[in-house]
């Protein structure tokens, strides 16, 4: 059994990042804190994984963050009943970095904080593009090409969608898609989009599959 709580009253307690006083445990880590990596875009050729939160708040100063859901979720026992939070949370800097991430404990705030680490250990880069035929203006505000992906029951699809439309979505899926910088797109949706963690991995996903393209010059 699970019900979910107004998210607008949940913040996160930020805490300000030094790089100085970071003690990196990897050695990803280590090249960022020397210099040696001034990018997130440099990690994703070397195909490495981020394992440090550090490491993308060093890169990223300016990632916004922002939660989904909050859902309780309870669980009979034997002696009682446990009670448990699952938290989604999204971050992004509106410039072609987004993350989608899920946190679950028995605290909200610690909760919360898992989720939005979570999702910054996710973090993908997104290409911009004009694919729209309605446009062709050549300006990166939009998608370069269609899209789809599916999670769980909930499947969407994105189209590019020319100037001065704006993000046509639901209101989860427009959240992923604002922090991720996309200012134009259509998109359409099946299955049981009422579910916030399945219908935003589903367009994390679909943005996911931008950032594993090659020759994207190819493509007009």
């Amino acid at each position: 059994m699970a019900f979910r709580q107004n998210t607008r009253e949940v913040t996160e307690e930020k805490e300000a990042f030094s790089i100085e006083a970071w003690q990196p445990k990897t050695k990803l880590g280590q090249m960022v804190k020397q210099g040696a990596i001034v990018s997130v875009e440099q990690i994703f050729a070397m195909g490495k994984p981020i394992k440090e939160v550090e490491i993308v708040e060093a890169l990223l100063p300016n990632l916004e963050s922002k939660v989904l859901e909050v859902a309780s979720v309870q669980r009979m026992t034997k002696d009682t009943r446990k009670q448990k939070y699952r938290v989604t949370a999204v971050v992004g800097d509106r410039n072609g970095h987004v993350g989608v991430g899920v946190g679950k404990g028995a605290e909200m705030r610690p909760t919360v904080s898992a989720a939005i680490k979570n999702a910054k250990l996710h973090v993908i880069s997104v290409k911009f593009g004009c694919g729209s035929w309605e446009c062709n203006c050549g300006l990166p505000h939009s998608l370069p090409i269609e899209l789809e992906a599916r999670c769980g029951s909930a499947e969407l699809i994105f189209k590019p969608a020319p100037r001065g439309v704006g993000i046509v979505a639901g209101p989860i899926a427009k959240q992923v898609l604002e922090l991720s910088g996309i200012k134009d797109v259509w998109t359409f949706s099946r299955g049981r989009t009422r579910n916030i963690y399945n219908t935003a991995m589903a367009t994390y996903l679909a943005l996911k599959k931008l950032s594993e393209m090659k020759n994207e010059e190819n493509i007009k």
